[in-house]
């Protein structure tokens, strides 16, 4: 994958989405696709969008029972997209059924500590340890269980990918060198620039809001995809 730069399209709006996504196509390597337009605009909102010729990260997150898990994944063929996301935390037996669901050229990505949560968030469900303990732990499970990847913030790519050498490593939650922090909101916490990400062991980028919301969405991802 020549551009590991995915952009974030959160939005309901499908024109919205395609209008972005049609600005920035030339300087970002795929488009993410989350819950918030997926149920919004389903799955011939996605075949609208895989149409721009991009490809495309389907990240439902999905967690539930095995057996739900794999039917619902079954239930996405036809828009086989590039990327699909999963919580590690549905635990092996999910995962592995998750994998063996997904069309072939579907890279399966455990997402392990959302990037929204620090160590007492974690303290609060349950999970002892802190943020960079419990994804490396989940990211022992992914691997064992055989699905692509893990998706992991910017802190933990490093010992992620020292742990599973082979693996795919998504990193969202990255701003740019010299951004405001809190400026593209506040509800990520653990973020490193993209550089920094990559240089630890990032395979792709996810990248919303800074491209999204700036006055010059091209020009946005154009800058950021230099710093690559």
């Amino acid at each position: 994958m020549s551009n590991r730069l995915f952009v974030a399209l959160d939005t309901p709006d499908l024109a919205k989405a395609r209008a972005l996504a049609t600005k920035v196509r030339h300087h970002v390597g795929g488009i993410k696709l989350g819950l918030e337009f997926f149920m919004a605009n389903g799955r011939s909102g996605v075949r609208d969008m895989a149409e721009l010729g991009l490809p495309i990260f389907l990240d439902l997150k999905l967690h539930d029972i095995p057996n739900t898990v794999a039917k619902a994944i079954m239930a996405l063929r036809g828009l086989d997209p590039a990327i699909l996301t999963v919580h590690a935390a549905g635990g092996r037996a999910m995962l592995e059924d998750a994998k063996a669901a997904a069309p072939l050229g579907t890279k399966v990505i455990a997402v392990t500590t959302l990037t929204s949560l620090d160590g007492s968030d974690l303290a609060s469900i349950g999970c002892s340890g802190d943020p960079h303990e419990q994804v490396l732990r989940l990211t022992q499970l992914a691997k064992d269980a055989g699905v692509d990847g893990v998706v992991c913030s910017g802190e933990e790519v490093a010992a992620a990918h020292k742990l599973w050498p082979k693996g795919f490593f998504v990193v969202p939650g990255v701003r740019p060198a010299g951004g405001v922090p809190g400026a593209f909101g506040g509800d990520q916490k653990r973020v490193v620039t993209p550089r920094a990400a990559l240089d630890a062991g990032a395979s792709i980028l996810v990248i919303g809001r800074p491209i999204t919301q700036a006055a010059d969405p091209d020009v946005a991802a154009r800058e950021i995809e230099a710093t690559l």
